[in-house]
């Protein structure tokens, strides 16, 4: 059987409704591993976000700040930060508009203003986080990856053209994230697969959310989770059950891979 790079999406992906790990994923993991292939996980989180579950899951391997970092056995591989003259320019509009930011490192996280902190913590709590310190002079004196923006669709698409260095990327109702333009987990996947010598066709990838979308459509094989939305499903090449009823285990079984 040829080498597949396999990457799955952590929140409503990986970890169940009550952020945990089914055992049915812990066992796919397992054998996939074994078997030979390249497992790794794909998030919009940072690594330091992100390391509980790379911690239990065993993962060596991993693309975090939504494509902006990779790692391969632990060791950075990939690297894409943020603008920082356009960051500082969309800041300062931020702050006339009253909209709160925040910023993402490697390894810390802070926010940038308390506008409406009850917004934040709405939208960092849906993946068991909480509101980040506040630091105005972070984004500053840190390599910034990926930015937070605590604006809902009323701004949609408001900002692109103007600052045509960033992207906006909506991965909650009331906040979205801020990466390089070019930059996502598909174009970081592809990259991967590419200098790894795994051809596009070998790559499955799986997810549930809106910043999952590009990596499914690019992808090889792209799998849905049952609980994705409708639109997310559409790009899918698979879809399987939820995050709760054994998905992973499900579409892999269903691949012949384990």
């Amino acid at each position: 059987m040829k080498r597949k790079l396999i990457a799955f999406d952590i929140d409503g992906t990986l970890l169940n409704s009550q952020k945990e790990a089914l055992a049915s994923t812990k066992k796919a993991l397992e054998i996939l591993r074994n078997n030979g292939h390249l497992v790794m996980v794909a998030t919009g989180r940072s690594r330091f976000l992100a390391q509980p579950v790379l911690t239990e899951l065993n993962f060596h391997n991993y693309i975090v700040c939504n494509g902006s970092a990779a790692f391969l056995d632990h060791k950075q591989v990939y690297k894409h930060l943020l603008d920082q003259d356009q960051l500082t320019a969309f800041v300062a509009e931020m702050d006339q508009l009253k909209i709160d930011t925040a910023f993402i490192g490697m390894d810390a996280m802070r926010r940038h203003s308390d506008f409406d902190v009850a917004r934040m913590d709405e939208a960092m709590r849906s993946f068991g986080s909480h509101v980040p310190k506040q630091d105005a002079n972070f984004k500053n004196q840190q390599e910034i990856y990926q930015a937070l923006a605590y604006y809902d669709d009323t701004y949609e698409g408001f900002f692109d053209e103007k600052y045509p260095a960033l992207r906006f990327v909506r991965w909650h109702e009331k906040c979205v994230d801020v990466i390089p333009e070019n930059g996502s987990k598909a174009a970081t996947i592809i990259h991967l697969g590419e200098t790894l010598g795994i051809d596009r066709s070998d790559i499955i990838t799986f997810g549930d959310g809106q910043n999952d979308k590009e990596m499914l459509a690019a992808a090889g094989v792209g799998v849905a989770m049952g609980n994705a939305t409708a639109d997310v499903k559409d790009v899918a090449n698979f879809v399987t059950a939820s995050n709760d009823e054994d998905g992973i285990f499900h579409a892999l079984k269903e691949f012949a891979l384990i």
